[in-house]
């Protein structure tokens, strides 16, 4: 299983760099940065709060390590084009040395959409622009010249150079929407990232399948990762509160041995990468420790 690390976009830069680098020098798989312009809001209300530019994040992030794969997760399509996405993608995985991954999803947040002017539109819609949109990104990384005459985007005879170090520059997409998201992951994806826990897996597996085998894939071809919200240490005392708190977000909570018994039904469940959100570790001094944790006594069982 690959272990990647998910830092918060509303930390500060130089605890951001601090935190993924210090990942990069003891051996984690990845790093990805969440693609938004302003805290969520269920009212749908504008946000005040720093929140960090995910693809300006990505790319400095690209020239400073060595090892982790980097990604967005996800990047907005409403807000971002395909072409300028597959143009980035390329260019960041130029200054990676080809360790770049396209996290694409449809996008959801109300809020930075109604600020910003951005229609959400409606789910149908959202995702048929959505699945044109991966058909884009997918053939300009992947052809010398692309032209899609779509209902939602027009492309003649585009190049995109200079084009990926990756002969294949993989294609992440997310989203647990059984019906659309998924089709759409089995189409193109080469991973499909999903919230949920390892039962959750365990269930939309067969699903999958079933999408996979539509259009004539292997379902062992997609890797498939997820996230949890991590509650890890050795402090009982710390972890009591947390134990009564019956959170329906999928968690990995406990001392290190309860949370690779966790992680381990997470394996069993057919999950190839955990990425693992620093959110609830408070200062980066103490995620960095946290990390440090899981990566030593939680991902070291399963390398």
């Amino acid at each position: 299983m690959r272990f990647s690390v998910w830092p918060s976009p509303q930390r500060p830069w130089r605890d951001v760099r601090a935190l993924v680098l210090h990942c990069d020098e003891s051996g984690w798989d990845g790093a990805y940065f969440a693609d938004h312009f302003m805290p969520d809001d269920p009212a749908g209300a504008p946000a005040d709060g720093p929140v960090l530019e995910c693809w300006s994040v990505l790319a400095a992030l690209a020239a400073e390590t060595r090892h982790l794969r980097l990604g967005p997760l996800v990047s907005g399509n409403l807000y971002r084009h395909p072409a300028v996405v597959a143009n980035a993608a390329a260019t960041i995985d130029q200054i990676s040395g080809g360790r770049f991954i396209v996290g694409l999803g449809a996008g959801w947040q109300r809020n930075e959409h109604g600020a910003y002017g951005i229609d959400l539109l409606e789910v149908g819609p959202r995702l048929d622009r959505f699945e044109e949109a991966c058909a884009v990104v997918r053939s300009l990384l992947g052809q010398r010249r692309t032209t899609i005459a779509g209902a939602h985007y027009r492309i003649t005879d585009a190049p995109c150079e200079p084009g990926p170090v990756q002969a294949h520059l993989p294609l992440l997409v997310g989203g647990s929407g059984e019906k659309r998201t998924m089709r759409i992951a089995a189409r193109y994806a080469d991973e499909w990232n999903a919230w949920g826990t390892a039962e959750d897996f365990r269930r939309r597996s067969p699903l999958f399948a079933d999408h996979c085998a539509a259009v004539d894939r292997d379902p062992g071809s997609v890797a498939r990762s997820t996230q949890a919200l991590v509650f890890l240490s050795t402090d009982e005392t710390w972890l009591a509160p947390l134990r009564r708190d019956a959170s329906a977000r999928a968690r990995l909570l406990g001392t290190p041995a309860e949370v690779a018994e966790q992680v381990a039904g997470y394996a069993a469940a057919g999950v190839d990468e955990l990425i693992v959100p620093d959110w609830t570790m408070g200062s980066a001094a103490r995620a960095a420790d946290t990390l440090d944790l899981f990566w030593n006594e939680v991902a070291v069982h399963f390398r």
